[in-house]
């Protein structure tokens, strides 16, 4: 069975290398970029090939030896070192060649909305909006602001990969301190939610504009202040769904409206994927940072100093480290455990 995993792999990769440097493929700039990320998201795998086959040359070759009659240490720990490496390589290929997510290369939108605990919830979703932010900055992505309001955040973070990494992020984020207007020095629970949206195309989800109404209105500060003399602020209705989105950041309308229908569009196909993988799959706990976003997926301790996330039950005692950003530990953990849990369901189909 591997031996056919590996010889599809072989011929799927020598037929990318060809055409990414087909000149007609070449002159075909949207072909050319689909086949430059089919080769990259190929070349891990393809690398994994090539070392099974040499392991699998020596096997065979220290095998041969020994069925002559060479009795060599040498040839026994060879065969022995080079069978242990065929089934590590085995299991790192079958890794390798999971489905990837579709999403996974989208650009995302992140809202962020302050939960259970009052004013103390809405400073927890700022510190989690600045902890995301620093994230996406380390790991090479852009974050663009899309609208601010009293405890609630919502930005895009750009850059090729950026829901791959992402997507964990979305659930309920609890913090345990105590707040400065604490005078009695009680440590307080809130919580913020964190959805975050994989950003769709417009080719992903076709909005008719005859199921959108439009409301144009002044956009105001804190405390019903108007801070804009013009009707600039949008409020999006999306009839059929009954879904809302409104954006008075910008001072022109036109740019308030562009943000909104980014993050329409993005609530809706989130909700069109959800219902896919709902009929797809009973089971939706299976589906890492998506729709999930009721149950508590991590705990900041401030009196501890501690995080711990409960998906995979994993706690880091460096939690200023974290607020700044530090999330690659936590990434990683998950990202394993969702492979695992995608090669146990393959395992399961097979």
């Amino acid at each position: 069975m591997i031996e056919s995993l590996v010889e599809q792999i072989e011929a799927r990769f020598a037929g990318l290398s060809q055409q990414i440097v087909d000149p007609e493929v070449i002159g075909d700039r949207r072909r050319h970029a689909q086949v430059g990320r089919d080769y990259r998201r190929l070349e891990p795998a393809a690398k994994l090939a090539e070392e099974w086959r040499r392991a699998s040359d020596d096997a065979a070759g220290a095998q041969e030896l020994l069925d002559e009659g060479a009795d060599d240490p040498e040839v026994r720990e060879l065969l022995a070192g080079a069978r242990e490496r065929i089934e590590e390589l085995e299991e790192e290929l079958r890794l390798a060649m999971l489905e990837p997510d579709p999403n996974d290369e989208k650009n995302v939108i992140v809202e962020i909305q302050g939960g259970a605990g009052g004013e103390e919830a809405g400073l927890w979703a700022g510190d989690l909006h600045r902890m995301l932010t620093r994230y996406a900055e380390r790991r090479g992505f852009a974050a663009e602001p899309l609208e601010t309001g009293e405890g609630k955040y919502t930005f895009a973070i750009k850059g090729e990969g950026a829901y791959s990494v992402f997507k964990y992020e979305g659930g309920t984020h609890r913090v345990q301190r105590i707040p400065v207007t604490e005078s009695q020095g009680r440590i307080h629970t809130s919580t913020a939610t964190v959805a975050v949206l994989p950003e769709a195309e417009e080719v992903d989800v076709r909005i008719d504009p005859a199921d959108l109404q439009v409301d144009v209105y002044r956009s105001s500060g804190p405390g019903g202040q108007s801070v804009n003399t013009t009707d600039s602020a949008v409020r999006l209705t999306h009839r059929p769904t009954g879904l809302v989105v409104a954006m008075q950041d910008e001072k022109s309308q036109l740019q308030n409206r562009e943000k909104a229908m980014r993050v329409l569009r993005a609530r809706l196909y989130e909700r069109a994927v959800a219902e896919q993988q709902a009929e797809l799959a009973a089971d939706r706990r299976s589906q890492v940072g998506t729709g999930e976003r009721a149950e508590k997926i991590r705990t900041y301790n401030f009196p501890e100093r501690r995080v711990t996330d409960h998906r995979v039950k994993l706690t880091l005692h460096d939690l200023d480290a974290v607020l700044e950003g530090g999330l690659d530990e936590f990434t990683a953990a998950l990202e394993a455990d969702e492979r695992r849990r995608l090669l146990a369901a393959q395992a399961e189909r097979a």
